[in-house]
């Protein structure tokens, strides 16, 4: 059968794949020979078809194969599947199908489909189809091209059920969740969003730790390949950043250092060319977690100022309207492609410095302060223009080399065409970015026109969601931008938390995140519902977050597939995704996000285990936060503080008896720089207050 034929195969009626499984075994088992063990054959592949795991499937194969009598059709088939079951377990390259399944929607198991293995393709075959389409951009980012995979994969899934109705993982790509496989007891005086918080603190570490055992590499990768292993970071920022857990902390910085020993990084930078949205995700990813959780290494400082070496004599010159910007989105460690179409500055290059823009935020760093704000200059001055019909205090995507003009050498302001895949550039692009770097920028000068595209995007965003215009606005205009500026609100919740300024409550009123609504007002029943979504997230379908994924970019994407427009259609409402970014913010102070401008006011020095936190103040001069201890004995630990300025201050904490609020503990310290240490012992199962502040 050919592949195009398997593939018409897939379209076909449930009972039809019930019909072809029952025709392969009649065939199989129409000799004498084959009638003598055809009961112990048809069990071992009703088995295989129905284990949950690939490795107990393996073991059933290969049991299989050692029977006697065995047709030698059936003996070739074997070997090809079970060839192709390890794998699917052991090659190096989790996506190795990917090519394949791009052209063909599918994968050739050189099976024939009158095979009584036949059906036992299916699943493989639903998977490879169902994880590409959830890495390919050209895929999920066109309804039309990801329905038509859905639709394959959907298809191979169903017929799979159908011959092996017990296997639970097919039936969770079909809505079906599996788990939960780990319960906590109750514990009496708990707050609920302790409860909550604590489940979803220790599924995201066990989700974490199982890739550590199970995918980790001898040479550190995960199976995913450097540049998307590297990004794995971003969702273990709740434990990796807010906590210390020493095995996911030593499997970080091994990550690290491997991938920045790599060849094509020994410069400190890639040497392989592409745009700078996958060039700079080796460095970024490498050495700005490192930089959280080994402040103090040299090494990191290294690499971190390096990149601004190569930002001032190489990648950035001034252009003919006298603005500093990068001459290209394609370069490397020592090439820069000039040529017009990708001759572009974007809102995506704040990551090629993100470590030296968290060692700036730091440091106070002035040579890099000139290099940052000459290079803001350009996009302030950028936003403020009109120019091929862009409108004013719009950021663009992207600014043209050398001439500045706003824009790339396509047809329109907001799409530059400097990619050659459609979305990435197309506005707003990583317009986030831009507007954290932008206010750091001004925080760390204390210059207001840093300022101004911010508050000039928050006015046309909140003039829109005033008064949203009827019909969908012409692309490019003043409505269409801002009907595209969601993001925009973690930007400005950072500026109120830094400053403490209301300019932008009215905006933040409508788009506020369940953290920022309890820091301002106080109403916990949004970060409550919250928590209990994150917790119901992480407490079902473990697979689909581990054993199942292919590509590591995107862990924790599997619910996306049982959201509206999703493999069924319908979304299913039991279906959520995780919420690492609400646990990072709980636990750490931070508003926003770790990767820019962060403002992440503590560091547990403690497992992320038998804990909750709720930091509740953090500021210059004073920090506070609820914490529960669940284990049964009192827990001595420590933290590192890092927004306190210098000065003198008093530490306390009560721990809530019989209604009343009692001291436990009281100490004095000196924060020296803006890396305090603080240690204390935290009761058992006590609802607990820790106090900061200034004396």
């Amino acid at each position: 059968m050919t592949l195009s034929s398997n593939n018409e195969q897939n379209r076909n009626s449930r009972p039809a794949a019930v019909l072809l499984l029952a025709s392969g075994l009649a065939i199989l088992f129409c000799t004498p020979q084959a009638h003598a063990n055809n009961d112990s054959i048809r069990a071992l592949i009703r088995q295989a078809g129905n284990a949950d795991s690939d490795e107990v499937r393996l073991d059933y194969l290969k049991q299989l194969r050692q029977q006697k009598g065995l047709d030698a059709s059936l003996k070739g088939d074997l070997d090809k599947f079970i060839t192709q079951v390890e794998r699917w377990l052991n090659e190096k390259r989790l996506d190795y199908f990917g090519r394949e399944i791009r052209h063909n929607k599918d994968f050739d198991f050189k099976i024939a489909g009158t095979s009584a293995l036949y059906p036992l393709t299916w699943l493989y075959r639903g998977r490879m189809v169902i994880w590409y389409t959830m890495e390919s951009g050209g895929v999920w980012s066109i309804p039309e091209r990801r329905r038509e995979f859905f639709a394959v994969a959907r298809g191979f899934f169903e017929q799979y059920t159908e011959a092996f109705p017990e296997n639970k993982i097919a039936r969770m790509y079909l809505g079906h969740p599996t788990g939960s496989y780990k319960n906590y007891d109750t514990i009496p005086g708990a707050p609920a969003w302790a409860v909550y918080q604590r489940e979803g603190l220790q599924r995201l570490a066990d989700i974490i730790e199982w890739w550590i055992d199970n995918r980790m590499q001898q040479d550190g990768q995960y199976g995913g390949g450097w540049g998307d292993d590297c990004e794995m970071w971003r969702w273990w920022v709740p434990v990796l950043i807010g906590f210390d857990s020493p095995k996911i902390t030593a499997a970080q910085a091994r990550f690290s250092k491997a991938l920045m020993n790599q060849p094509h990084m020994k410069s400190g930078y890639t040497t392989r060319m592409s745009d700078v949205e996958h060039t700079a995700e080796d460095s970024a990813d490498a050495i700005t977690p490192m930089m959280h959780i080994d402040p103090e290494n040299e090494l990191w400082r290294k690499y971190a100022l390096g990149l601004a070496d190569f930002t001032e004599k190489l990648w950035t010159a001034r252009n003919k309207r006298g603005f500093l910007q990068f001459k290209s989105t394609y370069f490397t460690a020592d090439k820069i492609d000039t040529s017009p179409q990708r001759a572009c500055d974007t809102v995506y290059h704040p990551r090629v410095l993100q470590p030296a823009l968290l060692y700036w935020q730091r440091t106070g760093d002035k040579r890099l302060e000139r290099l940052f704000a000459a290079w803001m200059d350009t996009w302030v001055d950028a936003a403020a223009r009109t120019e091929r019909g862009k409108p004013a205090g719009i950021i663009p995507t992207a600014i043209h080399w050398p001439d500045g003009g706003i824009g790339g050498v396509g047809p329109n302001w907001w799409d530059p065409r400097n990619h050659g895949e459609y979305t990435l550039y197309l506005y707003p692009s990583a317009m986030s970015l831009m507007t954290h770097t932008l206010l750091l920028t001004h925080h760390m000068t204390g210059r207001d026109r840093y300022l101004e595209p911010i508050r000039s995007m928050a006015d046309i965003r909140l003039k829109y969601l005033s008064s949203p215009p009827r019909d969908e606005p012409a692309a490019g205009t003043e409505a269409w931008c801002a009907a595209r500026l969601g993001g925009l609100s973690s930007v400005i919740t950072k500026y109120r938390f830094l400053t403490g300024d209301a300019e932008f409550d009215e905006l933040l009123a409508r788009e506020m995140s369940p953290y920022m609504r309890f820091r301002l007002h106080g109403d916990s029943a949004p970060l409550l519902s919250a928590l209990r979504e994150n917790a119901e997230a992480l407490r079902i379908n473990f697979e689909g977050y581990t054993s199942e994924v292919r590509y590591t970019d995107r862990v924790l994407r599997f619910p996306s597939l049982f959201a509206s427009g999703g493999i069924l259609g319908e979304p299913v409402a039991a279906i959520r995704r995780p919420n690492p970014s609400l646990l990072y913010s709980m636990v750490t102070g931070d508003p926003g996000d770790a990767l820019y401008f962060p403002l992440n006011a503590v560091r547990w020095l403690t497992t992320p285990r038998d804990i909750a936190v709720l930091v509740t103040k953090s500021s210059q001069s004073r920090f506070g936060a609820e914490l529960f201890n669940f284990s049964e004995r009192a827990r001595p630990m420590s933290a590192e503080l890092y927004l306190l300025e210098a000065g003198k201050y008093k530490l306390t904490i009560t721990a809530a008896e019989s209604g009343e609020a009692k001291l436990v503990e009281t100490d004095q310290f000196v924060a020296e720089s803006r890396r305090t240490r603080i240690s204390f012992t935290l009761p058992a199962r006590k609802l607990c207050v820790l106090n900061i502040s200034g004396r």
